[in-house]
């Protein structure tokens, strides 16, 4: 017979029929009652086992964490918690489980403890519930796209250009760690490497996804990115995704137009697809908070904080508005921010992020036109020569969540920018070919995936919504 998935099973289309269910066991009570979940939804489904005529060694091999199959009549349940239940007639235990050394057990495991099992710990509840958002928010960021006529477009994972310029990259070498051939001026000679040049893998997609927004009009990439920046923080990882749409034509206004319109989206769907696994997420993020100090808990309820930015247009301010702002309030001049905003040009942090978006304006924020001097090299300068047509959008809880900006389209002011800051023409001669050969405004933005499924799930650790996390001296699965 073939098997129904229990998410099916719950619906009770099959009531009063013989049925078979296949997964794992989440809890065994009084040698009758297993709790059964297959992954394909948040709750279990109860099979009651006719314990009197199931055989002793059957019984004992029943354990949290052990495969099983079971054959009955779906039925509607006597117990409270839940609709249905499968009186069952026929249990087959598929593997082996051993039941001392499961880590998996049916009880609170800490985070970190749950990290150092990452191989196990998607078949706990919370993990289940994470990884099945973050599949319906992947679903609906190609859905996006592609309803929006957009083509996907895979860049190169090794590359030979620093896209944002910070030089935490990592290096890609078939050269021997031994005898490493050498320059005459001792340095390592690249030119013996695999690809005849130094190579790294890749921190963003935008270079290459630029050349093709002006052939194709309108392009999107999304896919894996790497940082070799030695920070064990919570918002830092190693190896994460990156969604990054370039358009051309499109100037920075229609980029926010954009970036609001595509997050309020996939919010949106995941809202109206996810209800079990978020209404679960929310109950364990309410647990949490109670465990703070009153100070510290969060004044948002996790479906709260989504429809907040569903329902409330995102307020537009520029950089110099927001220093003007932060300089004047309140926790800056009793000094309670940790970077206290003295002067025009200061790198915004995320604790002045959070207070634009949750004290002050009370909405999603889009800051725009910061200092050129920090932020890249290709965004468009501004008449004034000194900030450029940037923009970031900050949301509540998590601070910056988009970074993006119209692009720098003129060859010759690209070309003095590089200058200033040291970067080589020859290295880049092929982005510069789009600046001399039909060259137009054009606007991206780049969104890490993983801070997106940060702020839907409600966690605070960015290394428990990735399937297998990279971080400093942790690559383990």
């Amino acid at each position: 017979m073939k098997h129904t998935k229990v998410k099916d099973l719950l619906n009770g289309a099959a009531m009063l029929n013989e049925v078979n269910a296949k997964g794992w066991v989440r809890t065994f009570r009084n040698n009758q009652f297993i709790a059964l979940n297959d992954g394909s939804t948040i709750n279990n489904i109860q099979c009651v086992v006719d314990f009197e005529n199931t055989p002793e060694e059957t019984l004992k091999r029943i354990t949290t964490g052990a495969a099983v199959s079971v054959t009955g009549t779906l039925v509607e349940s006597k117990g409270a918690g839940q609709k249905f239940e499968i009186q069952v007639s026929k249990l087959e235990i598929l593997g082996d489980s051993d039941a001392e050394k499961f880590p998996m057990q049916p009880k609170k495991h800490s985070l970190e403890f749950l990290r150092e099992n990452a191989h196990l710990r998607v078949r706990t509840n919370a993990f289940g519930a994470i990884m099945r958002v973050r599949s319906v928010l992947s679903f609906a960021v190609h859905q996006y796209f592609q309803n929006k006529g957009f083509v996907y477009v895979n860049t190169p994972i090794i590359t030979g250009s620093d896209a944002e310029g910070a030089g935490e990259m990592f290096k890609v070498t078939a050269l021997p760690f031994e005898n490493t051939p050498k320059t005459e001026e001792g340095k390592i000679n690249y030119k013996e490497d695999f690809f005849g040049k130094e190579t790294n893998l890749t921190v963003s997609g935008q270079l290459e996804a630029e050349t093709f927004a002006m052939a194709l009009g309108q392009v999107y990439t999304f896919g894996p990115t790497f940082r070799a920046e030695n920070s064990n923080t919570s918002r830092h990882l190693a190896e994460f995704w990156m969604i990054e749409p370039e358009v051309a034509f499109n100037d920075l206004n229609d980029n926010m137009d954009l970036a609001e319109d595509f997050i309020q989206y996939v919010i949106k769907y995941v809202l109206e697809n996810c209800k079990d696994d978020l209404s679960f997420l929310e109950s364990r993020l309410l647990d949490e908070e109670k465990q703070k100090p009153q100070a510290e808990r969060s004044e948002m309820g996790l479906l709260d904080k989504l429809n907040f930015v569903l329902e409330n247009n995102f307020k537009r301010v520029s950089y110099t508005e927001a220093i003007d702002i932060l300089r004047d309030s309140t926790p800056n001049k009793k000094k309670k921010f940790n970077y206290i905003i003295e002067e025009w040009g200061a790198d915004l942090q995320s604790e002045h992020e959070r207070f634009l978006v949750e004290k002050h304006f009370k909405c999603p924020v889009i800051l725009f036109d910061y200092p050129a001097n920090i932020k890249a090299f290709y965004m468009r300068l501004n008449e004034d020569g000194k900030t450029v047509r940037a923009m970031d959008i900050l949301f509540p809880g998590i601070g910056e969540i988009v970074g993006g900006s119209q692009r720098e389209e003129r060859f010759d002011v690209l070309i003095e920018k590089m200058k200033v800051l040291g970067i080589d023409e020859e290295e880049l001669w092929w982005y510069l070919d789009t600046r001399r050969f039909g060259s137009a405004v054009h606007s991206g933005f780049g969104l890490g995936f993983e801070r997106l499924v940060l702020f839907v799930t409600g966690m605070t650790n960015i290394r428990d919504v990735i399937p297998f996390p990279r971080t400093p001296g942790s690559a383990e699965f």
